[in-house]
């Protein structure tokens, strides 16, 4: 058996890895091949061998690696014996809740290969050329819109690649500048979903924990009446509130609105970062588990080159800046659709008669802001130096010689791991077949366990583990449990069952919608009616197959 690709996201390596396992057993020889990246995650590393940290050196270096051209053909034939035709109807997988949700998404997207390669020719040809002057207009179809099809892997990313470095080469002939700019700024969003990729496998933690350590002391604000606001487009702030609705009636948002909506919830509500990615993992039609992670780090502050955490940019500069003449606003807030220009993004600064003539009652059919921006940035500011106090507690009660000991499950106790692909003077690290896409294995020969835990037998003994892989891939500076000290699946799987609600996705209880507002017909995920710090699992969350159709 083949499979075209393996997940690089934790849950998935022990899905995979799981029925790897069990086929294995019944005899069955299971091979997976890269069908989802350009560059598999351990062939990218740094001058010291280290796995990069930063996304500006790694994708440089990745646009200097030679890539094979070749994309294969599909078989012409598949011997898979007798299958009878049925409907989707017929194979019952999607949810009565579901239909009415779906039946929008529906409006929006139409899957399937066909559509996938339609769409890319089509913005390939026509769209692309002007790609680098309306990519951040936020009113129009100013993206490729392909993120679905990729996801669902309708289409293929080398595919992507392949047909956009034509036309850049093309546009470099012609020397044509605009064609140039265009092409780099859309292989840099390429590359960022690459380096999202990168990132999960390479620090698997980071789908519960911050990549930067201090911001583990950060006192986040589990406000459960401003995250449903936030969800249902009623926080008061135009631009934020038309963004959370269009991502609920068709399951995507331009990345500006998800860059804004996203601050919006971690700089000015103070909302645990991961409420926002698993509410992003539930709705988002193209949600990718690791472009979930990366974006909502990267706006929180988590990552080296991510925003700064003291950074909080006003909804209403950012709607004059993105949606001038307030048409996106309008499009997804009804209510405000009578509003001036002048007043679209801050309706609460205008004038009485103003509102009066546009049918707006603050309060009534539109709310007023559910923070004032100067609060929100003196209750940042004291959190953020509340967060400098308690880390600098944490390292004298540690340097005082007290047994507290920083860290989390990772056993990390301090900035970033440098997780090493490659030791100087030594060749890569192979799998044990050349055609099957192995996962390379976390551990360190050099350091010892400071839990005094025994080391797994196959290290003791320098027998390769389970994925028969040897010390290829080590996390320097670091020492892990032994659930840590064979494959990423491995360990990923038994911190599954031995962690706590502490490291899992952690929301609020319940997530109902207000009456009366547009979006009062909002289904409820399963996983928000668990009990307030359950355990959510990931494998779990919303089907998102049944609104593609696949």
């Amino acid at each position: 058996i083949t499979s075209p690709s393996l997940c690089l996201d934790p849950v998935s390596l022990v899905r995979d890895h799981s029925i790897k396992e069990k086929l294995g057993e019944l005899g069955i020889s299971v091979q997976s091949y890269n069908g989802d990246l350009l560059y598999e995650p351990w062939d990218i590393y740094d001058d010291e061998g280290h796995a990069f940290t930063k996304f500006n050196s790694y994708w440089e270096k990745c646009l200097h690696l030679q890539m094979e051209p070749v994309s294969h053909l599909p078989p012409w034939k598949l011997i898979a014996g007798s299958i009878e035709k049925c409907s989707v109807d017929e194979l019952g997988l999607e949810d009565e809740l579901e239909k009415a949700s779906n039946s929008l998404l529906g409006r929006a997207w139409s899957p399937g290969w066909g559509n996938a390669d339609k769409s890319l020719t089509e913005f390939v040809e026509r769209h692309l050329i002007n790609y680098s002057e309306n990519r951040l207009k936020v009113g129009v179809d100013s993206t490729s819109l392909l993120s679905p099809y990729l996801h669902f892997g309708e289409l293929s990313v080398r595919k992507v690649f392949q047909c956009v470095r034509m036309k850049q080469l093309v546009w470099e002939k012609e020397e044509n500048k605009k064609g140039k700019d265009s092409v780099n700024w859309f292989l840099r969003s390429i590359g960022l979903r690459e380096y999202s990729r990168y990132l999960c496998f390479n620090f698997p933690f980071t789908h519960e924990r911050s990549l930067l350590g201090h911001l583990k002391y950060f006192p986040w604000n589990a406000n459960q009446a401003h995250f449903k606001s936030w969800r249902q487009g009623r926080t008061g702030y135009p631009l934020v509130d038309a963004g959370m609705r269009e991502l609920w009636a068709t399951g995507w948002m331009h990345n500006r609105i998800r860059v804004i909506v996203s601050s919006f919830s971690v700089k000015v509500l103070l909302l645990p970062w991961r409420w926002g990615m698993k509410y992003f993992w539930d709705t988002l039609l193209d949600a990718d588990l690791e472009c979930d992670i990366l974006g909502w780090q990267y706006i929180s502050g988590s990552l080296p080159d991510g925003h700064e955490l003291e950074r909080l940019d006003s909804p209403e500069i950012q709607g004059s800046k993105f949606d001038p003449e307030g048409e996106y606003v309008r499009h997804w807030l009804p209510e405000l659709a009578r509003m001036p220009t002048e007043w679209i993004h801050h309706p609460w600064d205008a004038p009485d008669i103003v509102l009066k003539s546009a049918g707006v009652e603050l309060g009534l059919n539109y709310p007023m802001p559910i923070v004032d921006l100067d609060m929100a940035r003196e209750l940042l500011t004291s959190a953020i130096f509340k967060m400098w106090e308690d880390e600098a507690a944490a390292r004298a009660s540690c340097s005082n010689g007290t047994n507290e000991v920083i860290g989390d499950n990772t056993g990390i106790t301090d900035g970033i791991p440098k997780v090493v692909l490659r030791e100087k003077g030594k060749a890569p690290c192979l799998t044990a077949s050349s055609n099957d896409q192995k996962v390379p294995s976390f551990y360190n020969m050099k350091q010892k366990d400071p839990h005094g835990k025994k080391r797994a037998k196959c290290m003791e003994e320098g027998t390769p583990g389970p994925d028969k892989f040897r010390d290829c891939y080590n996390v320097a500076g670091t020492s892990r449990p032994d659930g840590d000290l064979c494959s990423t699946a491995e360990s990923s799987a038994a911190k599954k069952q031995a962690t706590t609600s502490r490291c899992s996705f952690s929301v609020p209880q319940y997530c109902s919608s207000s009456e009366g507002n547009s979006m009062a017909q909002e289904c409820e995920s399963p996983e928000f009616k668990e009990p307030w710090q359950s355990q959510i699992d990931i494998e779990n969350s919303s089907s998102k197959d049944v609104a593609m159709g696949t």
